[in-house]
């Protein structure tokens, strides 16, 4: 059993308004993709990290690779995550067996200690789920509007959860899930999304919600302290 990384790099991160890819903004002296796979090149049972970057991506190739201590793997990727991810899980020499850990290439502050905890739930034997996801419990007041925003009722919070990354999922599962969706046209926005479709047990196991995804702007001055208070701890 073997477990293998794929790392989405290939948005533009048009919300951000920026004049590079957010994934290579910088962030504490290093690009924010850096930062993860600085992250992930820790974890010793990585068998291979897989990085899916733009086809027109002029910025990868600035990234020393020989600094980290995981091997590092490049493949493009499509016009849509669904797709980028398709194309790293088609790269994989994976045994059905194997497992894919997932991660957004822009949450840089996820940590060490709850990738651990994730493996160490979901890889164990005889268990009853084919992958489980980090997420944090919803704790904000969630309204649902009309296309008038105007709301139409107060949502029940008590077993909503906001999805992070990692998410980790046995490779058969998971490649046959992306392929059937990608093939029916679904909006895949994480893994999840496709083997929670299909009827795959999928486990939650709650997150630091210093997990943040950078997005905007002030996502990257709120990075630098989590990680600059990660250092420090």
């Amino acid at each position: 059993m073997k477990i293998w990384a794929i790392l989405p790099a290939a948005g533009t991160g048009q919300r951000m308004a920026a004049t590079i890819p957010k994934q290579y903004l910088e962030l504490n002296g290093l690009a924010v993709i850096e930062h993860s796979l600085k992250l992930l090149s820790s974890l010793p049972l990585l068998t291979q990290i897989t990085v899916v970057v733009h086809p027109d991506d002029k910025y990868w190739a600035e990234i020393e690779l020989g600094c980290f201590d995981s091997e590092i793997v490049t493949i493009i990727g499509g016009d849509e995550r669904g797709q980028s991810v398709m194309n790293g899980l088609r790269s994989l020499d994976a045994g059905p067996d194997d497992w894919v850990l997932v991660h957004d290439a822009v949450r840089p502050c996820a940590s060490l200690s709850d990738i651990n905890r994730l493996i160490k739930e979901i890889i164990t034997p005889n268990a009853p789920y084919c992958g489980g996801i980090l997420a944090t419990p919803i704790s904000d007041t969630i309204k649902r509007v009309n296309q008038a925003n105007e709301i139409e009722r107060t949502v029940e919070r008590d077993r909503l959860w906001s999805a992070l990354t990692p998410q980790l999922f046995l490779f058969r599962q998971l490649i046959e899930a992306m392929e059937s969706a990608i093939t029916q046209g679904l909006l895949i926005t994480d893994e999840a999304s496709a083997m929670e479709h299909f009827g795959y047990p999928v486990k939650v196991v709650q997150g630091n919600s210093h997990n943040i995804k950078i997005t905007h702007q002030a996502d990257l001055a709120l990075a630098e302290m989590i990680l600059k208070s990660q250092e420090n701890s």
